[in-house]
C-alpha cells in the first residue's frame, strides 16, 4: 500500500522541513489567489444576465455597478491588510471575531467561511466543466462526472504539498492574468484607434422579461444585479486564513500578496467589463427564448458563450491562436479557482481544531506537511454538493457569496474593535493617527460589507441563499456538539483529586509508559505500572507537536512526577515508528526482559465519540504484538458515556436475557 501512496503524493517530508515548504508571494498568489482573480471569467456574465431581465435599456447601468464592484474590492483588499499585519499567526475573520467578540461569533464566521470554500469548490469546478463541455462533447454528457475527477485530481495535488501544488498551478493562473491583461490592452488600443470590434452577439435582441419597472422594482433589479458582481470578491480572505504558510515576514508578505490580488483583479475586472460594453455583448437568463436572432428566438439549440469569449472574439477574431488560448486559459482557471479553497479550508480546519471546534484529526500534517485531512473532508462535502445540484452553475451560483460577506462584515467590525483597544491605551501622538486611519478604513469597510450583504440576502435568499445559511446552522451546530464533547471529557479527566487518592505506589516491572498529557487515565496507568514491580519504570511521550511537548514537559516536572519522562522525536508526526524503534532498543539493551508498554486510554460509549478520537493505539498496538519480548497493556479509563452504555446493556441483559447482550450497544477503546 505504501509504494502507490509515495507515488501519488511523493516521499514523507520531516518536521523540520516545514520551512522549506512556506511560500515566496509568486507561488502564493497561485495558490491563495486563483478564486477571485478567475471570477473575471464569470462575473462581468452575472452583471449582464440580470441586467437583461429589463432589457437592453438596462444595460447602461452595468457601468456604475462595476465601479460599486471595484470600489467593494479596493475597500475589503485594503481592510484584510491590515487584518494579516495584526493577526500574523492566520484565522483571518475567525481569529479577529473570536478575539474581539468572543466565542460564539467566531464560530459563527468559521462556520460561513467553511461553506463558501465548499461552495468554492463545486462552483469552480462545475463553471469550469460547463465552459470545457461546449467543446468537448463527451464532457457536456457526463459533467457530474467530470466534475468529481477534476475535485479528484486537486486535492491530489494539495495532497502532495501546499509549495508543489502551488508551482504546478503557477504557470496556468499567471498565464490567465497575462491573457486577460494582452486582452484588455490590446483591446483599448484597438478601441483608441478607431478599429470596430463586435461580439458575436452584437447584432441580437433581448426580449425583457419584465417592463414598464416601477422605480422601487428598478431598485431592487439593480442591487440584485451588484449583488451577482460581487462574486468577484470571493476567495479574498484566504490569504488572511493562510498567513502561516508564507515565509518571513509573514505579515509583510501576505499583505504584499493582497495588494497585487487587488490591483490584478480590478484592472481585469473593469477591462473585461468595458470591452463587453464596448463590443455590444449580450446574453440572458433563457437565451433560446429571450435572445432573439434574425427576428426568430435563439432556440434550445443555440449555446450562449460566456462574456469573456465573446470579448475575446471580438478582440482577437475568431479562429485566431490568441482567442484559442484566451479560452483555454479560462477554462483551466476556472478548474484551478478551487485550489483557492483546498488552500483555506484546511489551514481554516486546523486552528477550528486546535480550537477543539473540529476533531483533533484535523489539525495533523499529513506525510507532504499539508493538513490532509482537512482536504479530504474538503474533497468528500464539495464531491456531495457537485452530485446533490448535478454540476448546475446557475443552481450552486445562487448559493454563492453569502458566508463570505458574513464573514467580512464581522471582521471588519472586530478590527474596529481591536484599534479601539489599542487606542485606549496608546500614548504616541503619531502611532495614534495611524491606527485612527486604520479603524477609518475597516469601519468604512464593515459598514459596506454589512450593506452588501443585507442586499445580497434580500436579492438571493428565495434564489438559493437559504441553503447557505442551513448549511452555515449545520456546521454551527456541529462544532458546537464537538466542543461541547471535548470539554465535557476535559473536565471528567482533569487532575481534581490529590495525586495520593489515585493509588501511585511503587513496584517493580519493566514498563513503558506512554503519555499523551496528564490527566487521570496517564496517572492511573503509572500506578498501574508501579504496582507491577518493574526493573526500570520511564514514561515516553512523542513530540509530534513542539508546542505541545514543551507544555507536557514543563507540567511533568511543576508536578513532580516521580517517573523519569523520555521524549521521542517525531519528524514525520507518526508515532508508531518511534515507539516501536525505542521498545526494540530497550529489548537489545535487555535481552532477557519482557517489555511491558502501557497505554493510558479511556472509553466511550457512542460509535460517533469514537470518530472524535485518535485511532493510532490501534495501530500501535498492531505494531507492537508483532514485536519478540513484549506485552502490550490497556489501562482503561471510562468516561460517563460508557457508564451509561454499560448501564443500558446490563437492562438489556436483564429484559431479554444473552441474546440481548450479543445484539447490545458496542464499544471501544480510544487513546485520547
Amino acid at each position: 500500500m505504501d509504494h502507490p501512496k509515495r507515488l501519488l503524493l511523493g516521499r514523507a517530508l520531516r518536521s523540520d522541513a516545514l520551512r522549506d515548504t512556506l511560500l515566496r508571494k509568486r507561488i502564493a498568489l497561485p495558490v491563495f489567489a486563483s478564486d477571485p482573480l478567475s471570477s473575471v471569467a464569470y462575473a462581468p456574465g452575472e452583471v449582464l444576465l440580470i441586467l437583461s431581465i429589463a432589457g437592453l435599456a438596462a444595460y447602461h447601468h452595468s457601468v456604475w455597478i462595476t465601479v460599486a464592484v471595484v470600489i467593494l474590492m479596493i475597500t475589503v483588499v485594503a481592510s484584510y491588510r491590515q487584518t494579516v499585519h495584526a493577526y500574523p499567526n492566520g484565522g483571518g475573520a475567525y481569529a479577529v471575531v473570536s478575539t474581539n467578540f468572543g466565542r460564539r461569533a467566531g464560530l459563527m464566521v468559521g462556520s460561513a467561511l467553511l461553506v463558501d470554500y465548499v461552495l468554492t469548490v463545486a462552483v469552480s469546478v462545475s463553471a469550469g466543466v460547463d465552459n470545457l463541455g461546449s467543446a468537448v462533447g463527451i464532457v457536456e454528457n457526463n459533467e457530474i462526472t467530470w466534475a468529481l475527477v477534476v475535485i479528484l485530481a486537486l486535492a491530489l495535488m494539495n495532497l502532495r504539498g501546499v509549495k508543489e501544488s502551488g508551482t504546478f498551478f503557477a504557470v496556468p493562473t499567471y498565464a490567465f492574468v497575462v491573457g486577460v491583461l494582452l486582452t484588455v490592452a490590446w483591446g483599448g488600443l484597438k478601441a483608441l484607434m478607431g478599429d470596430t470590434m463586435r461580439a458575436p452577439s452584437a447584432d441580437f435582441d433581448i426580449v425583457p422579461e419584465q417592463t414598464d419597472l416601477s422605480s422601487l422594482a428598478t431598485a431592487f433589479l439593480l442591487l440584485r444585479a451588484f449583488s451577482s458582481g460581487c462574486a468577484a470578491l470571493t476567495g479574498v480572505e484566504a490569504i488572511s486564513n493562510g498567513v502561516p504558510a508564507f515565509r518571513e515576514p509573514k505579515g509583510r508578505n501576505a499583505a504584499g500578496t493582497l495588494a497585487i490580488m487587488g490591483t490584478l483583479a480590478s484592472v481585469m475586472f473593469l477591462g473585461i467589463m468595458a470591452l463587453a460594453l464596448h463590443t455590444h455583448v449580450r446574453v440572458a437568463e433563457d437565451p433560446a427564448r429571450d435572445l432573439i436572432i434574425d427576428g426568430e428566438p435563439a432556440g434550445h439549440g443555440f449555446h450562449q458563450d460566456p462574456v469573456i469569449a465573446q470579448v475575446g472574439e471580438a478582440v482577437f477574431g475568431n479562429g485566431s491562436p490568441a482567442f484559442y488560448g484566451l479560452a483555454a486559459v479560462t477554462a483551466l482557471i476556472l478548474f484551478l479557482a478551487a485550489n483557492t479553497a483546498f488552500s483555506g479550508f484546511p489551514v481554516l480546519g486546523s486552528i477550528l481544531a486546535q480550537d477543539r471546534f473540529l476533531p483533533r484529526q484535523l489539525h495533523t500534517r499529513g506525510d507532504r506537511l499539508a493538513f490532509s485531512n482537512g482536504i479530504v473532508l474538503l474533497t468528500l462535502l464539495a464531491g456531495l454538493l457537485v452530485v446533490a445540484f448535478r454540476a448546475n452553475v446557475n443552481q450552486l451560483i445562487q448559493l454563492y457569496i453569502v458566508g463570505v460577506f458574513v464573514s467580512f462584515t464581522f471582521s471588519q467590525t472586530g478590527m474596529v474593535k481591536h484599534w479601539n483597544h489599542l487606542l485606549a491605551d496608546e500614548r504616541d501622538q503619531a502611532t495614534r493617527r495611524r491606527m485612527h486611519r486604520a479603524r477609518a478604513l475597516n469601519g468604512f469597510g464593515a459598514a459596506l460589507c454589512a450593506s452588501v450583504l443585507v442586499i445580497v440576502l434580500l436579492t438571493k435568499f428565495t434564489h438559493g441563499a437559504w441553503v447557505s445559511l442551513v448549511g452555515m446552522a449545520l456546521f454551527y451546530a456541529v462544532m458546537t456538539g464537538i466542543r461541547r464533547h471535548y470539554d465535557a471529557v476535559a473536565d471528567e479527566l482533569a487532575l481534581d483529586v490529590p495525586e495520593e487518592e489515585l493509588d501511585m505506589r511503587p513496584s517493580q516491572v519493566h514498563a513503558v509508559v506512554l503519555v499523551s498529557q496528564i490527566h487521570k487515565p496517564t496517572m492511573r496507568a503509572l500506578a498501574y505500572a508501579k504496582l507491577l514491580r518493574s526493573d526500570s519504570l520511564v514514561a515516553v511521550t512523542i513530540a509530534v507537536d513542539p508546542t505541545d511537548t514543551r507544555k507536557l514537559t514543563s507540567e511533568w516536572k511543576q508536578r513532580h512526577v516521580d517517573v523519569p519522562l523520555t521524549v521521542l522525536d517525531a519528524p514525520y508526526r507518526e508515532i508508531t515508528h518511534p515507539v516501536v524503534a525505542y521498545v526494540k532498543e530497550l529489548r537489545r539493551a535487555h535481552p532477557r526482559d519482557v517489555v511491558s508498554v502501557i497505554i493510558p486510554e479511556y472509553v466511550v460509549g457512542h460509535w460517533y465519540e469514537a470518530l472524535l478520537h485518535n485511532q493510532s493505539a490501534l495501530r500501535l498496538k498492531a505494531r507492537l504484538l508483532l514485536t519478540p519480548g513484549v506485552t502490550v497493556t490497556s489501562v482503561p479509563w471510562q468516561l460517563a458515556s460508557a457508564e451509561n452504555a454499560r448501564r443500558r446493556l446490563k437492562r438489556r441483559h436483564e429484559r431479554h436475557g444473552p441474546r440481548g447482550v450479543r445484539r447490545g450497544v458496542r464499544h471501544g477503546t480510544h487513546r485520547p
